[in-house]
């Protein structure tokens, strides 16, 4: 292997080293089975998952292997900086340029091919520019609001979270897929009459 091969594949390990940090950085929804917060890890499985069963309901025509690629590193500038509450009204202020930061440091660290590819699709996530971002973002907001609602609302409640809100951070599921928009509509529809959302 040449000196520059070498420094590829080490540069490539040592990325793949710093995900593991994903497992450390813990969301505010709740896994199903236990009593305990899901890590980002889990979280972009779950969206690796949903991508390969329901990715017949997108809107647009979507190559999968890129939608699976967006949701596996969506969320990675999480490790530096950190997983904001979508309801944190503070928090989100400073999000944009927190993981922007975090961006320059983690992509830098795979070879300029490989990270140049994977801030692109980072960067189409947040700003919904293709239809597979706009897919995996649509994902990305169902699948929380699945788990929410099948833990009896268990992170709502703590949280004091308002029907409207979640409302308004569902509409965007829509745009990425009628059918899972819909099912949106009626998870909240039923986690209302539930008592598991507040009207206001």
């Amino acid at each position: 292997m040449t000196e520059q091969l070498q420094k590829r594949f080490s540069d490539q390990i040592a990325f793949l080293l710093e995900m593991d940090k994903m497992k450390n950085v813990y969301r505010r929804s709740y896994v199903l089975h236990e009593d305990r917060h899901e890590n980002d890890a889990e979280h972009a499985w779950h969206l690796a998952m949903l991508a390969l069963i329901l990715h017949e309901y997108a809107n647009e025509p979507v190559d999968l292997q890129k939608v699976l690629a967006t949701v596996l590193i969506h969320d990675v500038v999480e490790i530096d900086a950190g997983d904001t509450y979508a309801y944190d009204d503070a928090g989100n202020q400073t999000k944009a340029e927190r993981e922007q930061k975090a961006a320059d440091r983690l992509f830098r660290i795979l070879p300029p091919d490989q990270g140049t590819y994977y801030r692109k699709l980072w960067e189409e996530f947040e700003a919904g520019s293709t239809p597979e971002a706009r897919f995996a973002a649509s994902l990305d907001r169902i699948q929380p609001l699945m788990l929410n609602y099948y833990k009896n609302g268990l992170s709502w409640k703590e949280h004091g979270t308002r029907r409207s809100q979640v409302e308004e951070r569902m509409q965007a599921v829509a745009v990425g897929s009628d059918r899972l928009g819909e099912l949106a509509a009626e998870i909240i529809q039923r986690a209302a009459q539930e008592g598991l959302l507040k009207d206001e």
